[in-house]
């Protein structure tokens, strides 16, 4: 119960968790179960772009926030790399696969426009709203969010990024590169890490359960010497990539007696395609290779969990592996490890400053050689400090809903 101006008290407002967990991606799947849990007794509603129903995936069924008609609501938008997507990048990511692929192939001249028709917004940056644009909203929070590239971003989409953060009653970001550019753009920002380093704390227990699964105890029966869990996004899907990275985990696997596991974080437009990882098998010789096809998050946690390691794009492959203390590396393209990119910005963050952070495929086996000799009570050390910083600034977030 909170006190009104009057000095009476009434019931909370309904806590409304807004992202971008209405398409198949691990960790923005994952962000609305912490922060339900971490609510404990709250009731809380589940809002993304569009009405989508991923339950049977581990998700959530999610409402259209346009279509939510609340006379009062606390939002909170909850975690993601949300600050720098655009309305084009959201819509297509909402569509089916094979949509998705004609829509960019036909590279529409109006294509901003149907974007705010597809979502019924005219948004620049459609996951970041604020009172002015909910007006049912009573309080406006960010937990947890990302945006490294918003400074490359063009005027209109950051100019509007920058004035709702602005107007927002808290704003907590996951890495410090993106506080250091909202501070200089005068937006100030609590660091707090990811909400998936939680998993572990939060859902042990749960993942634990789905280890003894078929799925999962094929695979750790089939590898009993251990696997390496690899996962990468479709855009290293062409032939001679592939190839490098097949010669590499041949590797990989030849030093350290391990299986080679692919699987997918994310099966939204833009993110992971199964088909690369049964061409990248079939190009490896040596190696027991499996291709996991479940999409269930929590499947997919439980085989990070069991992993000797992760190796691959996903940032939340990565922070997964973290919370459950495995050793882990992140694969990029040769022009994002140039340039600051949100892999990298949350190892840099987070990590130990010797800890081995991303490869490129030409150095793949070298550097997950570093990744497996990192000592167990380092990587134990770090699940637990990051546990220790989220529970200590979640408090700061719940006031705002008292």
């Amino acid at each position: 119960m909170r006190k009104s101006n009057d000095g009476s008290t009434r019931k909370p407002l309904p806590v409304v968790l807004f992202g971008a967990f209405d398409r198949h991606n691990l960790g923005d799947m994952l962000f609305p179960h912490v922060v339900a849990s971490m609510l404990e007794e709250r009731g809380v509603r589940f809002a993304g772009l569009a009405a989508r129903d991923l339950r049977a995936h581990g998700g959530h069924r999610v409402e259209a926030l346009v279509q939510m008609h609340e006379r009062a609501v606390d939002l909170i938008h909850v975690g993601g790399e949300i600050l720098t997507c655009d309305a084009w990048e959201a819509a297509v990511m909402l569509q089916s696969p094979d949509d998705a692929q004609r829509l960019i192939a036909s590279h529409p001249h109006d294509r901003l426009a149907w974007a705010h028709r597809v979502l019924g917004t005219q948004a620049h940056a459609p996951y970041v709203w604020s009172k002015e644009t909910l007006p049912s909203a009573a309080r406006v929070l960010f937990h947890a969010i990302g945006g490294v590239g918003l400074s490359g971003r063009d005027d209109a989409l950051r100019g509007e990024v920058l004035a709702k953060l602005a107007a927002a009653d808290d704003v907590t970001v996951r890495d410090a590169r993106t506080q250091a550019w909202l501070a200089r753009s005068g937006v100030d920002a609590r660091l707090v890490p990811d909400c998936a380093v939680m998993v572990a704390d939060l859902f042990g227990n749960t993942i634990r359960e789905r280890a003894s699964t078929p799925a999962i105890e094929r695979i750790r029966a089939a590898a009993p010497d251990g696997y390496l869990a690899v996962q990468f996004s479709a855009d290293f899907g062409d032939d001679a990539t592939l190839a490098q990275i097949a010669a590499q985990l041949d590797r990989v696997a030849q030093t350290h007696g391990l299986a080679i596991v692919f699987f997918r974080a994310g099966a939204a437009p833009w993110h992971d395609d199964l088909s690369c990882f049964e061409r990248t098998a079939a190009r490896m010789h040596g190696a027991r290779v499996h291709v996991f096809d479940s999409l269930n998050i929590w499947d997919i946690c439980a085989l990070i969990a069991h992993s000797r390691a992760y190796l691959g794009s996903s940032l939340h492959g990565r922070i997964v592996a973290m919370a459950f203390a495995r050793p882990r590396i992140n694969l990029l393209h040769d022009d994002d490890l140039a340039r600051p990119c949100k892999q990298t910005a949350f190892a840099e963050t987070w990590e130990d400053a010797d800890s081995p952070k991303a490869v490129s495929v030409s150095r793949l086996a070298d550097d997950v050689n570093d990744a497996l000799s990192v000592e167990q009570n380092r990587l134990d050390q770090t699940a637990a400090r990051l546990v220790t910083l989220y529970r200590d600034d979640f408090p700061a977030l719940a006031a705002h809903l008292a």
